[in-house]
């Protein structure tokens, strides 16, 4: 087919698209049909839909089809708040944040304004670090599991940061990396900015299908697996001790790195040891402060094999220099003084709270979630989608993620997700409703 002739029928359809000639939600021809109709190769009909699919107009369904999407959904929903307006209530974006945490900063000031150490922090640091602050993380991680020594941790501006240093440091463009069907939005960002190839592990309401990785791993040249064995996002499980134990010896089976994400690991009580406990010599271990003390609060740690410290040093170095000091010092001394255990406590308790609001709201439909986790996953009826569901709540001032950003498969699942964390309980409470209100009326 003509390349003018072909491009002439993608923008027909997206003509057709913008203008609501054919509305969100419509069924488009099959791949064949289209071929058919226009007298097309089959190839060349599929690489038409394919061009659409990449313009954000359509998307293909496992199953179900290729449907026309809600375009006047903001670009980006799901992984960042700036897309939610004056009014709206936020369950897109989760920022937790506990009554009091202003002035727990505030006394923080204070304190370090009259700290002999203050024109020190003025100076560049250390690119991991300085070391006694990274003997308060390694304590830190000894409440989690997890013992290392200070030289084996590194400090950074925050847990997404603390990914890249990883990923840009162990991997290179066109490296495979596997990783769970639905995962963390902003790792997804970060292997297509680095040309990572990733490979979707299928997900089961409880941990990855870990037969489906060592399937992967004997057909393709996996050099890594990106994990989040302990409060996963989106869906809330926490992986056991046999599953944590079947990974790490997939891994070694297969000489793949772990990279383990515990971003949300705070929230979860007795679990297993981590993966980096379990596999010290293969494990990256990520995880930081925001969401158990404040996002605005960037600082981060990586915890890794001492073969990878020095890289990790100088992937610190080409992108930030080091950790800015002030804050650096304020996490470490929150660290030390007990601080952040008593919040990651009052933010579990929180977080439990919340789930129970959601349960008791939420009563009839089918929900995915741990009971101390600050999200929640809704699976869709096999009628009802996604992106129409989003853009009603909109409608009714609540802003809520489709699956898609999430999705490392080319056809998403027909579900959302509800962060939990970043309302009052009472516009919780309201926003809950209003969801399963809308749910209902397109199920």
């Amino acid at each position: 087919m003509p390349r003018s002739r072909y491009k002439s029928l993608v923008d027909a359809f997206a003509a057709d698209i913008r203008s609501g000639h054919l509305p969100p939600g419509t069924r488009l021809p099959t791949h064949r049909q289209l071929a058919t109709e226009h007298g097309l190769a089959l190839v060349t009909a599929s690489r038409v839909y394919a061009e659409l699919e990449a313009m954000g107009l359509i998307s293909g369904e496992t199953g179900r089809g290729t449907f026309v999407r809600e375009t006047a959904l903001p670009p980006g929903q799901g992984i960042s708040q700036s897309v939610v307006a004056a009014g709206m209530i936020d369950l897109n974006f989760n920022y937790p944040s506990l009554p009091g945490q202003a002035d727990l900063l505030r006394t923080a000031l204070r304190q370090l304004a009259l700290s002999g150490d203050l024109e020190a922090l003025l100076r560049y640091q250390p690119h991991a670090g300085r070391m006694h602050e990274r003997a308060s993380v390694a304590r830190h991680l000894m409440e989690r599991g997890l013992n290392v020594p200070p030289e084996q941790v590194l400090i950074v501006s925050g847990a997404q940061h603390g990914l890249a240093v990883v990923m840009m440091t162990l991997l290179k463009p066109g490296d495979v990396i596997a990783a769970d069907a639905l995962t963390y939005p902003g790792f997804k960002t970060l292997a297509e900015t680095l040309h990572l190839e990733v490979l979707a592990i299928p997900v089961t309401d409880t941990g990855p299908d870990l037969s489906a990785l060592e399937k992967l791993c004997r057909h393709r040249p996996v050099r890594a697996v990106y994990s989040m064995p302990t409060m996963h996002n989106p869906l809330g499980w926490v992986m056991d001790a046999d599953q944590r134990e079947r990974l790490v010896a997939i891994a070694r089976q297969h000489d793949l790195m772990i990279i383990e994400d515990a971003a949300y690991a705070f929230l979860a009580g007795d679990v297993p040891s981590p993966l980096a406990h379990r596999a010290p010599e293969r494990t990256v271990y990520v995880s930081g402060l925001s969401k158990n003390v404040a996002t605005g609060l960037r600082v981060g740690f990586v915890a890794a094999p001492v073969q990878w410290i020095a890289g990790f040093e100088r992937t610190i170095m080409a992108t930030t220099w080091n950790t800015p000091g002030v804050m650096t010092a304020i996490a470490t001394a929150w660290i030390d003084d007990g601080t952040v255990t008593r919040l990651e406590a009052q933010k579990r308790a929180d977080a439990q709270a919340r789930q129970a609001l959601a349960r008791e709201v939420l009563a009839g439909l089918r929900t995915i979630s741990h009971p101390s986790s600050y999200f929640i996953w809704l699976p869709l009826a096999d009628d009802a989608r996604a992106d129409q569901i989003a853009m009603a709540l909109m409608r009714e001032q609540v802003s809520v993620s489709p699956a898609e950003p999430f999705a490392v498969t080319p056809h998403v699942p027909h579900a959302i997700r509800l962060a939990l964390g970043s309302v009052d309980m009472d516009s919780l409470r309201q926003a809950l409703v209003k969801v399963k209100r809308v749910v209902g009326f397109y199920s």
